[in-house]
């Protein structure tokens, strides 16, 4: 098998100076730290923190996995936790909400992935934004407390702030399984406050009946192109899709529960018992360490390793991108599917060329062994070595362990006592790690003749602005993470990638290249791009690494909501279009003076005056978001800048 994986053992080898300044931080500042192979973030949040009734902010998007249990969580750039934690109010522009009605029950193969896939393809990747989702109904209570996670964790490729459900007898159980009893007795005895108010109002109602929904498959490119799975093989054929799945890959944050990996399992299992293994690649990832050993206990990962797989890390891995794939080379078009939350353009192996959709746990192994997305499981027949045919009969899976849940090994880190004493290591020559210094601030005058340094064409996702996979390494090194600067975004000009005009050298070059060498010419520059800039994950080096290489604004359509916040915290002025057309009348080759920062106020919008190379001039009118706070941010040259200030 061609996919490739490291042992957590050498992960801290490899990482070992990151995963210490991470543990001397936490014990400084006296927190607990969750230490290499506890799992990821959301199911750690979910197995161990999250309850009903509490609101959480957690810096990545997928933060909203917490509503399963009826908790509002809430994704944010990491300068927004910085501000809480230093107890600063956090504020969020106050949410519509839309209410999705539930009735009928899930049953045979249609799972609680499927709801979110649905409702994907009704709201579009950004159907949700500003809004909440709250999830209502009768068909609530068919639904697994892990299931209802799931849901509420993908809300996020529908650009929701958050996505909330309703306290149930589920979410009872799961907290009793996993330890809190307690807090299940108090959520008991205020029942009546976690659920929808009665008579309450939506601003927009979408109604599923569960009976009736089937099980879906959404992409390539985008989480949002919904199909069922039945129509999947012939709307493939006709677009040139390949049908052969290479490979099938089931877990991350948004299915690797227990019963996901049960309902996986039964379905492997019944192809073993005919003799069949999977004919595509198949991996497996465990959410956490808790789910790791419980599956393990149980049998699961036998199974799901005799059909052919191969059991990954307790982490994100190819769902962010971590994942050394070598049985395609880079622009070979091919196929895959995921039981991830994601599919954006060369998100999973950095290959823009691999064709990624998004299902169930179960329809992924299903896929995986018949080897093709011309397969449907509820319909279609297998043949066995044997020249048997035969068909898979729906999965099941228990919904908590019976024998409750095995801990594993102990992966956490205790706050000290006592942590002043302690110091946070950095060595200073390190290339993985350095400690920021602050931003310029505002010079108290206009933005003149900025350069723009890209026009981008079409979707531009985070992943795009600051890709993810081998660059994650630098994560804690600014200046060496910039170096993938917007590399993944359409260039206007020519519609290729990380290739634009130097308009001082005339010459064409990487985008971080050029914008390096404006910076060291002391020419400041900005980014103009389309509708939704900077969906996707809350990477907040997407905001830090414009500001960084000389940013100065960014000017777009319309903004995701977490990006245009990360960008304001870095002292960059994130700015749409009045008039959404005016973004054909920016020319690659502009020159652009912001005017009205001296009067810069809430609502007031500001004024581009563009200035064209033949010598013509047009003034375009820029609306902003900015509050009085963050305007404050923006004179301070940053959030940190302006908190340090307050300081003293």
């Amino acid at each position: 098998m061609a996919t490739y994986c490291l042992t957590v053992a050498r992960l801290q080898e490899i990482n070992h100076e990151v995963y210490n300044f991470l543990s001397s931080a936490a014990a400084k500042y006296g927190v607990g730290f969750w230490k290499p192979g506890s799992g990821i973030i959301h199911q750690i949040i979910l197995e161990n923190y999250a309850y009903p009734g509490v609101m959480l902010i957690g810096t990545d998007s997928h933060t909203p996995n917490g509503g399963g249990l009826g908790a509002i969580c809430i994704g944010v750039g990491g300068a927004d936790a910085v501000d809480v934690m230093a107890g600063i109010p956090w504020e969020l522009k106050c949410p519509k909400v839309i209410g999705v009605k539930l009735t009928g029950t899930l049953s045979g193969w249609t799972s609680p992935k499927d709801i979110i896939l649905k409702v994907a393809g009704i709201l579009t990747v950004k159907g949700g934004t500003g809004a909440i989702v709250e999830y209502h109904g009768p068909g609530v209570d068919s639904i697994s407390c892990t299931g209802m996670a799931t849901i509420c964790n993908m809300g996020a490729e529908i650009g929701a702030t958050t996505s909330v459900f309703p306290y149930n007898h589920r979410m009872r159980t799961y907290l009793e399984k996993t330890g809190r009893g307690q807090i299940a007795a108090l959520a008991d005895g205020y029942a009546d406050l976690l659920v929808p108010d009665e008579g309450c109002k939506y601003d927009q109602i979408i109604e599923l009946n569960l009976d009736e929904l089937k099980p879906h498959i959404n992409g390539p490119f985008t989480p949002d192109l919904a199909h069922p799975v039945s129509d999947v093989g012939a709307v493939a054929k006709k677009n040139g899709w390949p049908l052969e799945v290479k490979v099938g890959l089931i877990g991350s944050c948004t299915n690797s529960s227990y019963e996901d990996m049960g309902r996986a399992t039964s379905v492997a299992k019944q192809a073993l018992d005919k003799g069949l293994k999977c004919k595509a690649q198949f991996t497996v990832t465990p959410g956490s360490e808790q789910i790791r050993a419980t599956i393990e206990r149980d049998g699961y990962s036998k199974v799901l390793s005799d059909v052919g797989g191969v059991v990954l890390a307790n982490a994100c891995g190819p769902c962010i991108g971590q994942w050394d794939r070598r049985d395609v080379k880079k622009g070979e078009k091919n196929t895959i599917v995921t039981s991830f939350n994601r599919n954006f353009t060369a998100r999973n192996d950095a290959n823009p060329a691999t064709h990624a959709f998004v299902t169930s746990p179960e329809i992924v192994t299903a896929l995986a062994i018949a080897g093709t997305l011309n397969f449907n499981p509820e319909t279609d027949y297998l043949t066995a070595p044997n020249g048997e045919k035969f068909k898979l009969d729906p999965p099941n899976g228990d919904e908590l362990p019976v024998k409750d849940f095995d801990p594993g090994q102990d992966t956490y880190q205790h706050p000290p006592a006592e942590g002043t004493g302690v110091k946070v290591d950095v060595s200073p020559e390190s290339n993985r790690l350095q400690l920021l210094e602050p931003f310029d601030t505002w010079n108290g005058s206009d933005l003149e003749n900025l350069k723009v340094l890209i026009k981008v064409k079409g979707k531009c996702t985070t992943d795009h602005i600051s890709a993810a996979g081998p660059w994650l390494k630098f994560r804690g090194h600014l200046d060496n993470i910039s170096n993938n600067m917007l590399i993944g975004a359409v260039n206007s000009e020519n519609d290729a990638i990380n290739k634009i005009k130097n308009h001082l050298t005339g010459e064409y070059g990487g985008v971080p290249d050029v914008a390096r060498h404006y910076k060291a010419n002391g020419v400041s520059w900005v980014v103009v791009g389309d509708d939704n800039y900077g969906e996707g994950s809350s990477r907040e080096h997407a905001a830090l690494e414009p500001r960084h290489l000389g940013g100065r604004a960014i000017i777009v359509k319309s903004f995701a909501r977490i990006h245009e916040t990360n960008l304001k915290k870095q002292g960059l002025l994130p700015l749409t279009f009045s008039n959404s057309s005016d973004y054909d009348r920016i020319r690659p080759d502009d020159k652009i003076t912001i005017r009205g920062l001296k009067t810069f106020t809430p609502g007031k919008p500001l004024q581009a005056l563009v200035k064209h190379s033949d010598s013509t001039e047009e003034t375009l009118e820029l609306n902003h978001s900015f509050n009085e706070t963050q305007i404050e941010w923006f004179k301070a040259g940053s959030a940190l800048n302006r908190m340090k200030t307050l300081q003293h």
